[in-house]
């Protein structure tokens, strides 16, 4: 049983990101908006609404520790895995404006979100103020789509046209049905795998946090990839990267800040969330930086640095909880070794990226 729900959940997921990409990359034309700030927007809060639910759901269930480790493990991995496979799939050229403005707010919501919690525990007043922000944000994005250049919004529409486009689709009332049966879609195939994941999980004795960090944050990540991998695929490179920008940006400002909102005493934060997990989203957010004002594209030899470093994040995970003797060599050779040689290579990057023309869009 379990593994039809995952089979059955991978096909939902599947179909789901075809029809919201299809959907989405059409109605951005419809409606005169670019294609980046739709993948900010509809896509990225769409493929969110999984983390809202299991964050939600899992305070109203009293497991403070699964909704943290849900978004915190979800914004790690949406960029080591989500941008790294879809890097795989097609290289990913990224747009000025998410080196400019987008990047920035979402390194800027990690750290607003570190800073808050630095006292142990998430306030509900503070929850709210990220709800507000995230509101904020969304008006501005779309206000300034609107603002846009004819010029900006042809270039942007030609990119979304480059398809050949079928004719059952290019009525706006279709590409809102679309969005909406790939968000459905979305959802369930993205429950009905994380329901199985955590009953194996839980039957092996795994703690909430690691679940929350692992198997559910890769579980309610799952729209992203698909809808990431899928947008790369079809050409619809901005659609992808600003899917994951946007993704990250809201889980901390609406999933933690719904889920701490509806709490009168806040989410308390775990030790270990603190000394190391939450360190590790933030750094994570800020590697993206070097990676994507290096020529503004995420390359294949990026891709797999990015994989590679969920490896190691998921396996000190899985060491850490089960007490393993493996784990302080090799986190010592994290540190000795993989970190430094990590941080010689960005420095390198950032060097380079320096002498190196930038877009003027």
């Amino acid at each position: 049983m379990t593994v039809l729900l995952l089979i059955l959940g991978l096909i939902a997921l599947l179909g789901g990101a075809e029809a919201l990409v299809r959907g989405a990359s059409r109605l951005a034309i419809s409606f005169g908006v670019s294609p980046l700030v739709v993948g900010l927007t509809i896509v990225a809060f769409g493929t969110s609404a999984p983390e809202a639910a299991v964050s939600v759901g899992a305070v109203v269930g009293g497991t403070t520790d699964l909704a943290i480790g849900n978004v915190i493990g979800s914004n790690i991995f949406n960029i080591l895995v989500i941008l790294g496979v879809s890097a795989l799939v097609k290289p990913l050229i990224v747009h000025a404006q998410i080196v400019r403005q987008e990047l920035p707010v979402m390194i800027g919501a990690s750290i607003l979100l570190v800073l808050l919690v630095l006292d142990g525990r998430l306030q509900q007043y503070e929850s709210m103020v990220l709800v507000v922000g995230v509101v904020a944000y969304t008006t501005f994005l779309v206000r300034q789509s609107r603002a846009e250049t004819r010029a900006t919004k042809q270039e942007f529409a030609e990119a979304v046209a480059s398809e050949p486009e079928a004719g059952w689709d290019r009525h706006w009332a279709t590409q809102v049905g679309l969005v909406i049966a790939g968000l459905g879609l979305l959802v369930l195939g993205s429950e009905l795998l994380v329901s199985a994941a955590v009953t194996i999980a839980k039957s092996l004795g795994v703690s909430d946090l690691v679940i929350g960090l692992t198997i559910v944050a890769a579980g309610t990540s799952l729209p992203e990839v698909a809808t990431s991998v899928m947008a790369a695929a079809r050409g619809q490179r901005d659609i992808a990267v600003g899917n994951v920008i946007g993704s990250n940006t809201f889980n901390i400002l609406f999933c933690l800040g719904a889920a701490g909102s509806i709490s009168p005493d806040g989410l308390g934060m775990a030790p270990s969330v603190l000394s190391f997990d939450i360190w590790v989203m933030l750094g994570v957010a800020v590697l993206t930086l070097p990676f994507f004002i290096s020529g503004y594209v995420v390359t294949r030899m990026n891709a797999l640095v990015l994989v590679g470093f969920y490896v190691a994040f998921t396996a000190y995970l899985l060491m850490e909880a089960s007490a393993s003797p493996a784990l302080p060599a090799f986190a010592d050779a994290m540190i000795r070794y993989v970190l430094p040689v990590s941080v010689v290579g960005l420095v390198i990057l950032m060097v380079k990226s320096a002498s190196s023309p930038k877009p003027t869009d």
